[in-house]
């Protein structure tokens, strides 16, 4: 059996193991039989902490994979900037795109797509007002170049993808 006892020095409690005898009932006034290099086995409060931070870690790898290639979050195309609906009429008609990397192979490299060939998945920019640059906002395809199976929207440079739902 392990004991549990309040430190009288600290305000956390500890595990004793099982070689440690002392009376129940009056918290733990002495320990007789129990050697000071047996004890404390570990602190409850340093358990909790790291246990917490587990499932933490835990629940943020289950909040990714939502995201992920089990389809998880869905936008439809009403719902997208105008900026990325034109975007899509720009595949759709196959061009001209205003930025040379558009229609570039998109690497999956963070692997939140589901994982297909190289060369399945292409990224287009979807212009961001104010920004100078491409900015983190794409639209990703994939299939043929011409007739994409699989569309999805990006507006934090690939942290987050959501499926295009026509």
């Amino acid at each position: 059996m392990i004991y549990v006892r309040s430190s009288q020095t600290s305000n956390h409690l500890q595990l004793l193991p099982t070689n440690c005898t002392g009376n129940l009932e009056a918290g733990f006034p002495h320990l007789s039989s129990c050697a000071e290099s047996d004890m404390p086995l570990f602190s409850v409060r340093i358990f909790t902490r790291q246990l917490v931070a587990l499932l933490f870690g835990m629940l943020l790898a289950l909040s990714v994979s939502a995201r992920t290639s089990q389809g998880g979050d869905v936008v439809f195309v009403s719902e997208l900037p105008v900026e990325a609906r034109h975007t899509l009429q720009l595949i759709r008609q196959g061009g001209p795109f205003p930025y040379e990397k558009d229609g570039a192979v998109f690497g999956n490299y963070e692997r939140l797509l589901p994982k297909q060939n190289r060369g399945y998945y292409r990224e287009f920019t979807v212009k961001t007002p104010g920004v100078r640059n491409r900015g983190a906002r794409r639209i990703i395809t994939g299939g043929e170049l011409n007739s994409p199976r699989e569309l999805y929207y990006t507006e934090d440079h690939y942290a987050s993808f959501r499926r295009i739902q026509e």
